[in-house]
């Protein structure tokens, strides 16, 4: 048995520009490229804060038939393993129509939570590495994207998604 956390980010190949430490006098602005496109892709992602594992998706669109056929190629990651995984509310996490899992359980956080989600703070810590990058196109963002994820340790993820309260809660 594991807990998950799930939830999906959208990443735009627009420019993301954060702040410049500078050689530069006070209140100098630095000069920095800057393009402007607006493509986006997703990443779909469940994380746990138990074992630090993972398993994400990118794709180009969210809606339900997606996430359903997310949860059905997750359910074969590890598939021995009864899979606990916390969502949002998202319209598209609807399970009205949706066939879950047999080795899935779905409990959804209250809405308008996103703390209670720790995936937010994956999301916040891929984005903050996101920023003042420049991908000239959709694939060099994609694979950029792939190469993050990749690289993230279960020991990362443990220290990004670990709280004290989910850790004792599942432990105990």
């Amino acid at each position: 048995m594991n807990l998950y956390f799930q939830d999906e980010a959208r990443f735009v190949i627009m420019d993301h520009l954060g702040k410049y430490i500078t050689a530069s006098a006070c209140g100098v602005k630095p000069i920095v490229t800057y393009q402007h496109i607006f493509k986006t892709t997703y990443l779909y992602g469940s994380y746990s804060p138990i074992n630090g594992d993972s398993f994400v998706w990118e794709i180009n669109e969210v809606d339900t038939a997606i996430f359903e056929a997310y949860l059905k190629a997750f359910s074969m990651h590890n598939p021995k393993e009864y899979k606990i995984v916390v969502i949002d509310n998202a319209g598209f996490h609807s399970t009205k129509n949706i066939e879950v899992p047999e080795n899935t359980f779905l409990l959804r956080i209250p809405p308008y939570n996103p703390e209670l989600n720790p995936c937010e703070q994956v999301w916040q810590y891929i984005k903050n590495r996101f920023k003042n990058q420049r991908f000239e196109t959709m694939k060099n963002l994609k694979d950029w994207l792939n190469e993050m994820v990749c690289k993230m340790k279960p020991e990362t993820i443990k220290s990004i998604t670990g709280n004290h309260h989910f850790l004792n809660a599942f432990n105990n």
